[in-house]
């Protein structure tokens, strides 16, 4: 949950690497360093807390040179300060090295390191074993001392390595964290994502697992855990600098939500033609989709919540049993996955390091595997068997807002996708739903019109200590994930209820403090809904209903009511949720809080 990256070439390293990281903070950190190769030494520039502490350390010194690497962390081994922050170097300073992930073996390495070799430690972190295996492990050949030392470590990793004993060489290499390399000309670059580099070169190498990478300023040689060299396609980004930026918006986080529209357009272009569903990238037989017995959803945090909607999805369309799993726990409770089985992976990033071991965990049972991620060349997307991109464009702020939307219409596709192949959706519910899918652009437009009406919303209930949500079926799966929202950014406790289930607990804590947010957009359950809003009323609660377009009956029983426009009862979650994403960021807002990196928190969690 950090961010890394390196350059070298012919420019000053120094002002490339800070500006590299500042493209980076989105994903997190709690100190930050660079590693120069300066003259006949590698200097090293590092402290802990934001990057505005970092540039004024450099103000008072800044390394020169054309060689260096830099490294925004997120603590996990050792607590965030000084001599805690990365990047780390051995004993004879000639070696500085910056790495994501986690070496799980490092205090066994770290005690050979100290007693059989008579190294000194400086760090409490797990890094630092890295630099030291690579000094003791150094005989002349850089990349070999790196190999060397990649097989002593287990664990995740993606490092950055420069030595002043090869002063003209960038090492890198990454298993389970991303990373990636960019092409320029007389320069080239690492980063553990596109945005790091995206000034300087649209050209990159996705790095696999396994790999080592040799970079000079001419060069790039990519090499596979045999030593040879590996012929990588170059990926070419085709989206703007502009779309990695706020463009106008005072936080990254409404550029997100307001970009909705034209996310949708994207996840939906092409997939969608004459009245079908099309999905080359799949390409399931019908032979296939009857062979699964079952179904899981496995996903972290909001992409969980997207999984949510399409379980009953896939139960009600296709009439397989589905199981809906948060990641971390789907490998230790022995989950009943077999060669009839079909696993779908939800992760924004690709990158979730939950996600990952789960889907490893899954394939390794016999499953067929799909990934739903946003990431192109994602770990994700590259082990499992299918892939579906939800083309939403970056994603900055932490809180997710066009990902989860996008993975919502993704399943609503893929739903719709294999009842068409396996021949059990009647057409004209095929139509209704691809129909509503086509409308949600427009439909979403009219929501963000709106925004001052949450702003005021906002300021009703900024004070309030515990907050509550509420709905039914896809309406109480929505709750959920306006609960998750809320409580990440505005750091306001908030919990989602299923409204049937206030009776049996959650009514002793409603209250005239106790705002609620009801969602009763479902037309199947909406008089069980209003029924459970006048239990909450009756308690004096504050409440906020999200209703359809045209529903005047809730307006007798809430205090502010927020309107969706009418769709296709069975898509409205996708329009429904953008009232909750809207609230929770004015909310934030109207507190202070700082909404694209809230406290505590990461954009892409890449450690178990």
């Amino acid at each position: 949950m950090c961010g890394i990256v390196g350059y070298i070439g012919s420019r000053e390293v120094t002002p490339l690497l800070l500006s590299g990281l500042k493209k980076l903070e989105y994903r997190g950190y709690d100190s930050a360093g660079i590693a120069v190769i300066e003259n006949k030494r590698v200097s090293i520039v590092k402290t802990a807390g934001k990057l505005l502490n970092l540039e004024r350390k450099l103000e008072e010194y800044s390394p020169t040179g054309h060689v260096g690497i830099g490294h925004t962390r997120w603590a996990t081994h050792g607590r965030p300060s000084n001599v805690n922050s990365h990047p780390h170097n051995g004993c004879s300073n000639d070696f500085a090295v910056v790495h994501n992930g986690i070496i799980e073996n490092y205090l066994e390495l770290k005690e050979w390191l100290v007693d059989k070799k008579g190294h000194d430690f400086a760090s409490e972190t797990d890094t630092e074993v890295i630099a030291h295996l690579v000094e003791e492990f150094y005989d002349g050949d850089l990349v070999q001392a790196v190999r060397e030392t990649l097989k002593m470590v287990q664990g995740s990793y993606a490092v950055g390595i420069i030595s002043l004993k090869e002063p003209d060489i960038l090492i890198a290499a990454r298993k389970d964290s991303p990373l990636v390399i960019g092409l320029g000309k007389g320069e080239n670059f690492i980063a553990s994502d596109i945005p790091a580099i995206l000034n300087h070169t649209r050209d990159v190498y996705m790095v696999e697992d396994g790999e080592v990478v040799l970079l000079t300023k001419e060069k790039v040689v990519i090499l596979d855990q045999d030593n040879k060299e590996v012929n990588r396609d170059v990926y070419h980004v085709d989206w703007d600098i502009e779309a990695a930026e706020k463009g106008g918006y005072e936080y990254f986080m409404l550029k997100e939500i307001c970009e909705q529209p034209e996310a949708f357009k994207k996840t939906l272009s092409g997939r969608i033609q004459q009245g079908k569903v099309k999905l080359d990238e799949l390409n399931f037989t019908r032979e296939q989709i009857k062979q699964w017995e079952k179904v899981f959803i496995v996903a972290c945090g909001t992409a969980y919540h997207s999984g949510l909607i399409g379980k009953p999805l896939i139960e009600e369309y296709l009439g397989i049993p589905v199981e809906v799993d948060i990641a971390s726990e789907f490998r230790y409770r022995n989950p009943l996955v077999n060669n009839k089985t079909l696993a779908v992976f939800i992760s924004q990033s690709g990158e979730t390091a939950d996600t990952l071991a789960a889907l490893r965990e899954a394939k390794r049972k016999g499953a067929t595997t799909l990934a739903i991620t946003n990431v192109v060349g994602s770990s994700i997307s590259r082990v499992a068997d299918y892939t579906f991109y939800l083309w939403a464009g970056p994603e900055i702020a932490v809180a997710s807002t066009k990902a989860y939307t996008t993975m919502l219409i993704a399943q609503y596709l893929l739903c719709v996708y294999m009842a068409q192949v396996k021949g059990v959706m009647p057409e004209e519910k095929g139509r209704e739903i691809l129909t509503a899918l086509q409308e949600l652009p427009e439909k979403a437009k009219k929501i963000l019109d709106q925004k001052e009406l949450y702003l005021d919303i906002a300021k009703s209930i900024k004070e309030a200590r515990s907050l509550f949500f509420i709905g039914r079926g896809y309406d109480y799966n929505i709750a959920q994930e306006g609960a998750l929202k809320l409580k990440e950014i505005s750091y306001i406790h908030a919990e989602a209820y299923a409204a049937g289930e206030l009776k049996h607990g959650t009514l002793a804590l409603i209250t005239e403090k106790s705002p609620v947010i009801a969602v009763a957009t479902q037309k199947s359950t909406y008089e069980k809904t209003l029924s459970n809003i006048k239990e909450v009323t009756a308690r004096d609660a504050f409440v906020i209903g999200v209703a359809e377009e045209g529903d005047q009956e809730i307006l007798k029983w809430v205090n502010k009511a927020i309107y969706i426009p009418k769709i296709e009862n069975t898509v409205s979650p996708v329009l429904a949720v953008i009232p909750l994403q809207l609230l929770a960021y004015y909310t934030a807002v109207v507190r202070g809080c700082n909404v694209d990196q809230p406290r505590n928190l990461a954009k892409s969690v890449t450690v178990e």
